[in-house]
């Protein structure tokens, strides 16, 4: 789109269905590079991709010409099917439905990049429950408990993140 200026930044999280534990540290930089390749192929720019063994945190730079629920419907999509193409898990996998979205302006990129890097420390004091009824609330995103997903008690372990080349 000539003389078309934009500026999205855009955080998105999903869970794997049944919040499982499931997304194993050997092959988890792996998936997020995945991840981060189809961000980056549906026109958008991947800024960095992490998570633990239940959820992914993607934090990437929107196109206008991009809409987020056929964005997240795609890398959703076509990053469980390479999970099973691959046979990574003993179980066929599958991302919960859903997701969440929440914007930042270009002087929240840092702190957003930051939090992302540093899920897995994250983890170890608040569960991912926790987290993202908080984002919720912050944001002042409505919603309905019984749509929020139950906390399984499993302990997150180390893992791996992508970095776009360009900021880290």
């Amino acid at each position: 789109m000539a003389n078309t200026y934009h500026q999205i930044y855009l955080q998105t999280v999903f869970a794997v269905k049944y919040r499982e534990a499931v997304i194993e540290k050997e092959w988890q930089a792996q998936l997020f590079g995945v991840i981060g390749n189809l961000i980056n192929e549906a026109n958008c720019k991947t800024l960095i991709v992490n998570g633990v063994e239940d959820h992914v945190h993607c934090f990437l730079g929107l196109k206008p010409v991009v809409s987020v629920s056929d964005l997240m419907k795609t890398v959703k999509a076509k990053s469980s099917k390479y999970i099973n193409d691959h046979s990574l898990t003993p179980q066929r996998f599958e991302w919960q439905e859903g997701y969440g979205v929440f914007s930042y302006s270009q002087s929240q990129v840092n702190r957003v990049y930051g939090y992302v890097l540093n899920q897995q420390t994250h983890h170890k004091k608040q569960t991912f429950r926790d987290e993202y009824l908080e984002l919720l609330t912050k944001f002042k995103v409505e919603f309905d408990e019984q749509y929020i997903f139950h906390d399984l008690g499993r302990a997150y372990s180390t893992s791996a993140c992508v970095r776009s080349e360009a900021t880290g």
